[in-house]
């Protein structure tokens, strides 16, 4: 059983939500929302996840314990594990904690992390494809976001870092058929010129971004062709209407000023809890109902498996092990 002595602290740095986001906009068109809300919500908790483990890699390095990322997971398929320790896949099950109140409490007394449970979506345990000897490794990241429109002016006031983004519909994201949009037409409402980047796909499927200058209450055409269009990105907080035409398709989709969302996680620490392996954790979990209230969410959004914190096994067994079975 593990004590909060056992935890492992690891700093939060700024590259982190840099990579998360990179890696979260790049899924933004093959990923499938099983727990439902906004996609920015979504791409938020993408972002948390893929920051933990890019620390946990970080921390592994330090450590000079060796692990692959051969198998890590691919855009398309988003329920693979993350990195592999002495050949057996690690799953890094990462919780996102948000409320200033909890923060302040975990930061005070991290050993109330004891009583949290690791949780693990039903569906995923039960997935083909997994060995026994699979590893869950499940950690805490506490951080904050700036999701309102207030929040987001206030973040811009105090020069706070935005990533401010526009998801496209599921038509333009993930088209049913795979045809040429034309040459886009934009507009912008607003009295000043404003900078977007657009990205989408081309014909053979790969991502690509492009910078555009929006002249004011002007059309302006692109030049690159897309066949699918995933997210617009601001620099900046928009204070009018954009559109967006396809001539192909003969539509044009509006972009309100307040219709962005902002995905940037200001993360402050992260807490490695502990692990098992996967025969370990479905031998002692307890099934536990979508829509429960537990310590990391105010209501799951999907059936879990749950074990105790107190109950996993402390990290530093896993590094000592990781060493024995690279050998």
């Amino acid at each position: 059983m593990v004590k909060a002595s056992d935890f492992i602290h690891l700093p939060y740095t700024r590259d982190l939500t840099e990579g998360g986001v990179a890696y979260a906009l790049r899924s933004l068109s093959h990923i499938y929302n099983r727990m439902g809300g906004s996609p920015y919500d979504r791409l938020r908790r993408i972002t948390a996840g893929i920051a933990v483990e890019l620390a946990f890699r970080r921390y592994l390095t330090e450590q000079n314990i060796p692990f692959d990322v051969r198998g890590a997971t691919p855009f398309t398929d988003p329920d693979r594990y993350d990195v592999a320790l002495g050949g057996r896949r690690c799953d890094i099950k990462s919780f996102f904690i948000s409320y200033r109140r909890q923060i302040a409490e975990i930061k005070r007394n991290p050993q109330m992390l004891l009583d949290a449970p690791a949780l693990v979506p039903s569906d995923q345990n039960a997935a083909e494809g997994h060995s026994e000897k699979d590893i869950y490794l499940f950690a805490f990241l506490c951080g904050l976001t700036a999701v309102s429109q207030m929040d987001m002016e206030k973040a811009a006031a105090k020069q706070q870092p935005l990533y401010l983004v526009h998801v496209m519909p599921e038509t333009w994201r993930r088209p049913t058929e795979w045809h040429p949009l034309g040459r886009l037409v934009f507009k912008s409402e607003s009295a000043e010129a404003q900078s977007i980047e657009v990205n989408g796909q081309a014909e053979g499927g790969e991502m690509r971004p492009l910078e555009v200058e929006l002249p004011p209450r002007r059309r302006i055409q692109i030049g690159i062709e897309y066949f699918s269009v995933a997210y617009l990105h601001s620099k900046a907080l928009p204070h009018a209407r954009i559109g967006i035409h396809s001539p192909a398709r003969k539509e044009t989709h509006l972009i309100g000023a307040r219709d962005w969302g902002n995905i940037w996680v200001y993360g402050m620490e992260i807490w490695l809890a502990g692990w098992l392996t996967r025969a370990e954790f479905t031998q002692q979990a307890a099934p536990l109902s979508e829509g429960t209230r537990v310590f990391q969410y105010e209501k799951t959004r999907t059936k879990n498996l749950a074990v105790p914190v107190r109950k996993l096994r402390p990290i530093a067994e896993l590094l000592e092990r990781t060493k024995e079975w690279s050998k």
